[in-house]
């Protein structure tokens, strides 16, 4: 008996602590965050942010093992509303995206950074980089590939 209750204190202690917070995360609140086409069948009158990129596809070319490559994606926020980006998130580990926390007046320029990371890759990559924001669609990707090749 003793046994199962350290089993469930503990249980409850890791899942308490694996939730941390990243304080690098700026706040935003959810009334900033609206997407009115999701409330309604009508997409046609409905104001939303558009993100137009320059590119959407970069390649790096080759690079040796464990080295890192830093891309910039630029965009504009072509829309008539903020731009809010939610979140950015790499297809895997070795794909760190960093955007723009505030919002993205109409017109303004911009731009998100991916940094992918060569470490324990090798042959031909193909990343992705999955852009929430208040847009239609919601969702954008970012493509990142080319080749890592082994050190000498």
């Amino acid at each position: 008996m003793k046994n199962v209750l350290i089993g469930v204190f503990t249980a409850i202690l890791l899942g308490l602590t694996s939730c941390g917070w990243d304080s690098d995360q700026t706040q935003l609140s959810p009334d900033l965050v609206k997407n009115p086409a999701t409330a309604s069948s009508e997409e046609s009158d409905v104001a939303l942010a558009v993100m137009e990129f320059e590119t959407a596809h970069m390649q790096f070319g080759s690079i040796v093992q464990g080295e890192s490559v830093k891309k910039d994606y630029y965009f504009t926020n072509t829309g008539s509303v903020d731009l809010i980006i939610s979140s950015a998130n790499g297809s895997c580990g070795c794909t760190v995206p960093k955007w723009p926390r505030s919002p993205i007046k109409p017109g303004q320029k911009e731009k998100i950074e991916v940094v992918f990371n060569s470490q324990g890759k090798s042959g031909e990559q193909k990343v992705k980089v999955y852009i929430m924001a208040n847009t239609s669609p919601v969702t954008s990707i970012l493509r990142l590939t080319g080749e890592v090749v082994a050190p000498e």
